[in-house]
This record gives C-alpha cells, structure tokens and sequence, in this order.
C-alpha cells in the first residue's frame, strides 16, 4: 500500500471514530489516536481534521487538544471562534481561561462498539 493511500485510510479511520463522538462531548486528538491505536500520533489527528470542510458531516469541533482547549491556529482562518460556537451550542461551556472541563465532557466510548 502507498503511503498516500496508507494515509488516506487512516484519515478515514479517524472521520469514522470523530462522528461517534456524541453532541455535548469531546474528545482529544491523544484520546482519538490511542483509540485508533496509534498512541503517538496526535498530530496527525489534528492534521485530518484540518482538512475537514466546517460544514461537514464530520463533527470536527469536538476534538480539542489535552488541556480542554482549542488548539489556535493561523492557517485556520476563523474556524477556531467557529469551534467554539459550536461547542456552545451544544451546551460545552468554557472557564474564563478558555478550557472546558475535560472530567465533564470527555466522551467514553463503549469498547463493545
């Protein structure tokens, strides 16, 4: 297998597991790829995800980084606030340094699934 199709098969894993991930809960990219079985692959998470169109069916909004926040990135071109709004309208809400309690809203999925 190529490494592009190696990669676009992971992708694929990942967008399969993130729309598991209820409304009002949320996952870490580390959470996503230890759940995939690729412990060290966080980044990629966040790499897969970024190519996710806002609009998708995929519920990228509900991945956010291992301290309850969402990772800010230039190249994201608003869709940090639209990750937010988002968040909220599912009823996460923030503390006044931007997290969101991860003991509250960390999805567990059932290993059965």
């Amino acid at each position: 297998m190529k490494t592009s199709d190696r990669q676009s098969h992971f992708y694929q894993q990942i967008y399969q597991l993130v729309r598991k991930i209820p409304p009002g809960k949320v996952a870490t990219y580390g959470q996503i790829a230890e759940l995939l079985g690729r412990p060290r692959h966080a980044r990629q998470i966040g790499y897969a995800l970024y190519r996710v169109a806002p609009d998708s069916d995929i519920p990228w909004q509900r991945v956010v980084n291992a301290q309850g926040m969402i990772s800010h990135s230039p190249q994201r071109q608003g869709s940090d606030d639209l990750q937010r709004i988002l968040l909220e309208q599912e009823g996460i809400t923030f503390n006044s340094q931007e997290k969101l309690d991860l003991r509250r809203y960390r999805w567990q999925p059932d290993l059965l699934e």
